[in-house]
């Protein structure tokens, strides 16, 4: 067994990145197995190497340790790079120039109806999607976003299937975590209708969280995915990558979420329940963890 925790240095860990990361090392431990540490740092903007140092420390205070040096995203481009150029040839990806507004825009006219939210927020409209039998034109473009046309994905997947008849059911992934436990088959409709086009590449990035994750994921060997239950409607995106990049799909476990008393989930704009902010007010890591098991976790 490999897991993983992959923080983003773009601000404080607070304690429902405590409770994920023992998860995955409590998991990996018990069997034996390896845990592995990924900075996920693609947000060059945001990222700050005062923040990795912090997050560094408050694992070691939380008496977690990781078994090989950790990975850092901004080492990879260009493995990223590489995997955008295999999708564009293709025929996976095209450029989209739209932005936040101009989709909520979009999903606001009052034809368009209730607007859908998936994964990545809205659903896509496919304002810049080209037609159908339209396919983009060498060399891969290097701004604005790079989407994935997810129905011309659905068929590159059909087809792979009808190669190779065992790899048949491929687009279902393994659940262990007790919220969603079983093999999980999403149907082809999720991925057009509740997933859309995702990006891909984002312009100031490079690339993207759901692409970066899936290769790194690959590269590092981890076996089982630990996470929050929110990036569980992601995974089919992330099963598609694996099955049009052939790579593996690991287990995944997807975590239920540590919550205010209000019902919301915490977040890093949440500083209060930062681990600092326990470290400082004298708490030790054992009685952070006994109280997060209790849910009782206000400083």
């Amino acid at each position: 067994m490999i897991t993983r925790f992959a923080p983003s240095p773009t601000g404080p860990l607070h304690v429902g990145h405590a409770y994920s990361a023992w998860i995955a090392h409590d998991m990996a431990r018990a069997a034996g197995g390896q845990f592995l540490l990924r900075i996920e740092d693609i947000d060059r903007q945001r990222a700050k190497p005062a923040w990795e140092a912090q997050i560094l420390d408050d694992l070691a205070w939380l008496g977690i340790t990781w078994d090989t040096e950790p990975v850092r995203q901004s080492d990879r481009m260009d493995v990223y790079r590489t995997a955008l150029d295999v999708l564009w040839d293709k025929g996976l990806l095209y450029s989209c120039t739209c932005t936040r507004r101009d989709i909520a825009d979009a999903m606001g006219a009052p034809q368009e109806g209730a607007p859908m939210l998936g994964p990545d927020g809205l659903v896509y409209p496919g304002t810049c999607r080209p037609d159908t039998g339209a396919m983009p034109c060498p060399p891969r473009p290097t701004h604005g976003h790079l989407r994935l046309n997810m129905a011309r994905a659905l068929r590159a997947n059909d087809r792979m299937n009808r190669r190779r008849a065992e790899d048949a059911g491929t687009l279902q992934f393994l659940e262990v975590g007790a919220l969603h436990r079983g093999t999980v088959v999403p149907p082809p409709e999720a991925f057009t209708q509740r997933i859309g086009d995702v990006v891909l590449a984002r312009k100031d990035f490079g690339t993207s969280y759901h692409l970066s994750v899936v290769l790194d994921d690959a590269a590092q060997g981890v076996t089982h995915v630990v996470r929050g239950a929110d990036l569980f409607e992601a995974t089919p995106i992330h099963v598609m990558l694996q099955r049009l990049l052939g790579l593996s799909t690991p287990i995944y476990h997807h975590h239920d979420l540590v919550r205010d008393a209000a019902g919301k989930r915490l977040a890093k704009r949440d500083d209060a329940r930062s681990i600092a902010s326990y470290r400082q007010a004298g708490w030790r890591a054992d009685d952070l963890r006994a109280a997060l098991e209790r849910r009782l976790v206000a400083p």
